[in-house]
This record gives structure tokens, sequence and C-alpha cells, in this order.
């Protein structure tokens, strides 16, 4: 199948008809159904599948000679944020098959194995933890810590792995599959309009991190409690939310909230909790902390008087990742030059840079927009980027 025939494939699923958005929430039916067209289209080329225990999954093309090490893997994830964009992650997979098909075509015989991952979990839309498949392969999150995460619904990431076909206990990390990749190059859309021309390469990921801040308070009557007698915490909340923009103003980041959680949730109810989650991202990592530190003190100031407790948590944290200078060079070579650029998202390679070489190249996004129903790229430039792509694993699998 060409690009154009496997875009249109999965430009459906999980697609809200009404607002063109997405919503494939890691192992819900919609990012299943993108699962099965992974492996359908892994099938088709007669790509060898394998998952690891994290529900990574994995199609090589393996040399004629068998080869199973030094292996160039592309790639990125399936899953969306809330009200997504299309283009975030599947355009990385779809380039991907193409690049193969255009290789197979011009009559490659790749040196090395090619595979192709789809990650899961990137967004930690449903878990709260970003890039978790690869955090688990790597080895950056405690798997005890993972099977506890839980979902909107309460649902723990340990039954839900089980209910996938997984076994809970042997997530973590896979030393023996990392061994076996010898660098991982990621292609994505551009999320903001930094670059200018159809493809470019990546030159670091800025820190980010997400918190949790939970306000304890009281719940009460909303008609018959007096102002002095109300112990609500939607007045420290709503500070913490103005203070976060001026915080992240003074340190030159950015702080957004953009997700909370009101018990009991009732219009004629004081709320006894909100819980509120923060994504503060910046050049530096004393920037990012100072900005979490000072959203911290004001959350704290401003529940005093109304006598709320605020209890802050980390949930993941990535510091600076400046990717491998060596394989970006070769990636950018490879291409002929293009532009070079730093990117305020996090992504699969950035967690996986611990382990092994990684890269990226990016598709312009002429909207500038992402995780927004408004993300896009031009249909010429996602055909840019998969010749981009073609070339890199061509000079990879033969260097």
């Amino acid at each position: 199948m060409s690009f154009e025939e496997m875009w249109a494939a999965l430009l459906p699923v999980g697609r809200d008809e009404a607002t063109g958005a997405y919503h494939r929430f890691a192992w819900t039916p919609p990012e299943l159904e993108c699962r099965a067209w992974f492996l359908d289209e892994a099938r088709r080329r007669d790509l060898t599948v394998e998952h690891d225990a994290n529900g990574n999954m994995f199609a090589w093309w393996f040399p004629a000679d068998g080869a199973r090490d030094g292996a160039v893997l592309t790639g990125s994830h399936l899953d969306s944020v809330p009200g997504g964009g299309a283009f975030d992650g599947p355009l990385g997979i779809v380039s991907a098959f193409a690049a193969v098909d255009a290789l197979r075509e011009r009559g490659v015989a790749p040196a090395r194995p090619i595979g192709i991952g789809a990650f899961a979990e990137e967004e930690g839309a449903r878990f709260g933890v970003a890039c978790l498949g690869s955090r688990l392969l790597s080895g950056a999150i405690d798997p005890a810590r993972a099977r506890d995460l839980t979902d909107g619904d309460g649902h723990t990431f340990a039954e839900v792995m089980h209910n996938a076909g997984f076994d809970p206990e042997a997530i973590g990390p896979d030393d023996d599959l990392l061994g076996r990749i010898g660098c991982y190059v990621e292609l994505h859309v551009e999320q903001g309009r930094a670059l200018q021309e159809p493809v470019g390469v990546a030159s670091a990921i800025v820190p980010h991190g997400r918190w949790r801040l939970d306000f304890a308070g009281e719940g009460d009557h909303a008609g018959t409690t007096a102002l002095p007698d109300r112990r609500d915490p939607m007045l420290p909340f709503a500070h913490m939310v103005i203070a976060a923009r001026a915080a992240a103003e003074r340190n030159g980041t950015v702080a957004t909230v953009g997700k909370v959680r009101v018990v009991p949730g009732g219009v004629n109810a004081i709320p006894s909790a909100v819980t509120a989650w923060l994504d503060a991202r910046g050049p530096a990592d004393d920037a990012v902390r100072r900005t979490v530190t000072e959203i911290d003190e004001a959350a704290r100031v401003a529940a005093r008087p109304h006598r709320v407790s605020v209890d802050l948590a980390e949930e993941s944290y990535s510091e600076i990742v400046a990717f491998n200078l060596a394989l970006r060079d070769r990636v950018g070579a490879a291409l002929g030059g293009v532009p070079v650029l730093p990117t305020g998202a996090g992504h699969d390679a950035g967690v996986l840079s611990a382990r092994l070489p990684t890269a990226m190249l990016f598709v312009r996004n002429p909207t500038g927009v992402s995780h927004a129903p408004a993300e896009f790229a031009e249909p010429a430039d996602c055909l840019a980027g998969v010749e981009a792509l073609t070339a890199v694993l061509d000079d990879l699998t033969h260097g």
C-alpha cells in the first residue's frame, strides 16, 4: 500500500467526526484498532512481528544472512492526547512502512536489520506518565510503580496489561532487545512553527515534566455555608493557575494546567478536593525546577487563609536531551544538509537516548498547532519526509 492509502486507512480511527479530534488512548478500542492495523501492515510485507513485555510492538526486516544485531530502528506511537491531531505519532509509523517499501522497490538489501517500532502510551493520556512503553523498556521507570498507575476509571496499568494478554509481572527493562538495536531514528511532525523547510533534524529536547497538585479542603453546602466557614480548595487552585503563568514568564519557561479533577463535582456543593496536573518545560533544568518551586510556594501561600492543604508530587521528569551528535550529523549528511532545531515536545527518542544513539527527523507543520485537530502537514511534505527517512535508513544500514 502507498503512503496515501495507509494514511487514509488510519485517518478515521478514533476520530470525532464533529470536531476532527482524536481520542486514541492506550489499550482502548481505537488504539487497539490502530495496533491491528500495524500488525496487518507488517504481515503484508512479511516482516517479523515482535511484542515486548511492555506492550511495545516491533516489525523487523532482517537481512538475507539472518543478522539480528546492530539494527536500525524507526517508528513512533499510535496513541493520542485527548482531542489530539492526526499526525502526532502515526506519521512516523506510516512513513516507516512507506520507507521500507521504497527501499525494496529500489532493490536495496540491508546489511543490518531494519525495525519499525510502535511504542505504548507515549502521550501518557491514560495513565499519566508520558512515554511509558519506552520508559519501561529502557529502565527509566520502576515496574512496580508502573503496575500501580491508574486511569480515570480506576483501572490499574497491571489490570489493563493483563486484560490485553500481557503478564504485568514481566514488565520492565529488556536489555536483550535493546542490545540488538544499534540506533533509533524517529520521524515526527514538528509541533511548532520553527521549521520553514519540508524536513529538519532535531538537536535536542528541552527539559520537561509533569506534576500533580492535590488541594484538600472540606465539602459542604454551597448555599448554607457562610464564606468565613468554608475550606474551599478551588480558591487556592485558581490562584495556582495564575501563579503558574507568572512563574513561567519570570523564568523564561512554559507552564500549563490542562487537567483538573474536582470532588465531588456538584454545582451546588463546595468541593472537598481538587487535583490538578501541571506541565512545565523550559530551556534549562534549573529554570524548570525554579518555575515549579515558585508555583508550589504560591499554591501553599494561597491555601493557608482557606485552611486547605496542598501536596505536590512529581509524576515524571526528563532532563535536557542532546541527541547523539555523531548520529545527528550523519543523518543530516545523508539528507544533504537540512535545518537543525530543538523541540519543546517529549518523544520516545528522548527516553531511549539514555540507552542507545537516537535521532529525530521533523516534517514541517504550517499551522504550528499540535495536540489539537488543526495539527497538519502538507501531503507533499509528508512524502518528502518519507524520502528523507528512506535515505537515512539506506545510509545507516550500509555504513
